[in-house]
């Protein structure tokens, strides 16, 4: 049992950083609001690059977001914060791997729903 897991753990990837999507509503006042609130609050607690609000669905991602980018070194702060702070919004957390498509599925963290995703934008 010990060398299957040896194996296992030799075959993890290496993890560069995370990004978080916070997912709101764009034609709900209320929605995006707390989506602004979130995003204030984490430019200025947290050492994180906040992408551009895409009030339409881009890339995987079948609703409205912007992406947060974090450092491994902020993971402990960062995910509890939003855990506790979210504002009943939904947010997608994972690592950057290299592998889009498994950083968005099987690595994946969820904070409130789990959305669905166009997949096929990350196929190989």
């Amino acid at each position: 049992m010990h060398q299957q897991l040896n194996g296992i753990m030799n075959a993890t990837p290496e993890v560069k950083g995370f990004h978080a999507h916070i997912y709101y509503d764009p034609e709900n006042p209320q929605s995006r609001e707390a989506a602004a609130k979130i995003r204030e609050a984490l430019a200025t607690q947290f050492e994180v690059q906040l992408g551009r609000w895409h009030d339409r669905p881009i890339g995987p991602h079948s609703q409205a977001m912007y992406q947060v980018v974090f450092s491994l070194d902020q993971f402990a702060q960062v995910v509890p914060w939003l855990m506790l702070h979210r504002q009943g919004l939904d947010i997608l957390i994972h690592p950057e791997t290299g592998n889009d498509l498994a950083d968005h599925t099987n690595h994946a963290l969820w904070l409130g729903e789990k959305l669905a995703l166009r997949l096929e934008v990350l196929q190989p």
